[in-house]
């Protein structure tokens, strides 16, 4: 399963590695499944720890170049797509756009834009949904 992880569950596993994000991360990242993350993502976390976490940085730095070796990098495409009218938020566009794009069969969020959105393809979970799931 191709589980493309949100910037938000990439941040909890970051910050609590003994938490569900972090546990829903090393599912995704884990075989059979395939982890994915986008640009999108990257560039977000970076700003966020920058922001709200500086102290935490150098956390951040190890969590990424382990992320960085086990998951795909994806690319952010520029071209719109029309299921992204379903999400609220334009800043969360990019990210559902690299979900199709990559063909991801999960998107693995906390965010609500996404989980009250009702789009079916790619199946959006949180982090509790997806380390529920038999796979």
């Amino acid at each position: 399963m191709r589980v493309l992880i949100d910037t938000n569950v990439l941040i909890s596993a970051a910050l609590n590695p003994g938490g569900v994000p972090s546990q829903a991360y090393q599912k995704a990242a884990s075989y059979p499944n395939r982890g994915l993350i986008c640009e999108q993502n990257v560039d977000e976390l970076k700003r966020i720890f920058n922001k709200k976490f500086p102290s935490r940085l150098a956390a951040l730095d190890r969590f990424l170049s382990v992320a960085l070796l086990t998951l795909e990098l994806v690319a952010t495409p520029l071209d719109e797509l029309n299921e992204e009218s379903l999400i609220r938020d334009i800043k969360d566009r990019p990210i559902l756009r690299a979900a199709i794009e990559a063909q991801a069969d999960v998107l693995l969020t906390g965010d609500k834009d996404f989980l009250e959105s009702g789009i079916k393809n790619p199946a959006i979970m949180t982090p509790a949904e997806f380390v529920s799931l038999k796979t």
